[in-house]
């Protein structure tokens, strides 16, 4: 019993079968929904099954994963079941060009579900941190595959600030959200993906016809501020973020002029005291 999810009764475990009834139906998104006791990455387990043919709308979440990784290859962990760790396999229609958009649009989703579900003031850090304050409380990782693109999602649900990574990160738990189940809050999150996915689609990927652009600066904590960018080489450049572009790259005016960052490019962005 020492191994059963169920002895920590704090950290229920997810019921696939559940989630599929709720979340599975003809005509939507999501093709299947997997729940895995453990895995090294949800990210490279997707990667795998696209290249086997897996279907648009594949999610797989991992109730512990002992190999995750963030943005250029970092490491991310965490207890089991003390998060929400999933990747979902998207094929995009819309030119590569807009698809810079998806990562964003998945982080404005997790962020719309988490503010309405656990009514926190969850704020987007571009190009891939959901932040309540200054603290991170979720991460967003795109990765191309072939045609596909699979976004894995880390958000920290029920972490006691004990547990937390780093001093900088923070929980729904920690921040005392209205909602720390993380049953009702993948509901959440994956309905919303869902509906921006499908409404950037239909827009061939026009972040302004569909709203997404308007959405995701309404709730960047990003946009408007003076900003120091860490570039590749040691390079940094400080400037005031003053917009995303038509494929998701942040747009920085500096003493050089306006610079287009894409999220490859990037090291760190972060706030710059004057």
């Amino acid at each position: 019993m020492l191994d059963s999810p169920f002895t920590d009764l704090d950290r229920p475990p997810l019921s696939q079968a559940a989630l599929n009834h709720a979340l599975v139906r003809p005509g939507g998104l999501w093709s299947g929904i997997t729940v895995v006791d453990r895995t090294g990455s949800t990210n490279a387990d997707l990667a795998a099954a696209v290249r086997d043919g897996a279907r648009q709308g594949a999610v797989l979440i991992a109730e512990a994963q002992f190999a995750g990784r963030g943005r250029l290859g970092r490491s991310w962990s965490a207890p089991p079941r003390s998060g929400l760790t999933f990747s979902v396999l998207l094929r995009p229609e819309p030119s590569s060009a807009r698809q810079g958009w998806l990562p964003l649009l998945v982080g404005l989703a997790v962020a719309s579900a988490v503010r309405r579900v656990a009514e926190l003031d969850v704020r987007l850090k571009w190009p891939n941190d959901l932040l309540v304050g200054e603290r991170k409380l979720a991460g967003v990782l795109a990765e191309r595959v072939d045609s596909a693109v699979v976004v894995g999602v880390g958000l920290n649900v029920s972490l006691r600030a004990d547990e937390l990574p780093v001093e900088t990160a923070t929980s729904l738990a920690v921040e005392e959200a209205a909602c720390v189940d993380r049953d009702p809050l993948v509901r959440a999150v994956l309905r919303e993906i869902e509906a921006h996915y499908r409404e950037w689609s239909q827009a061939d990927g026009d972040a302004d016809a569909c709203g997404l652009r308007a959405a995701y600066l309404a709730m960047s904590a990003t946009i408007g501020r003076e900003v120091r960018v860490e570039l590749p080489g040691e390079r940094v450049l400080t400037g005031t973020a003053t917009g995303i572009d038509h494929a998701g790259r942040l747009l920085v005016r500096s003493k050089d002029g306006e610079q287009t960052l894409s999220a490859g490019d990037v090291v760190h962005v972060r706030p710059h005291a004057s």
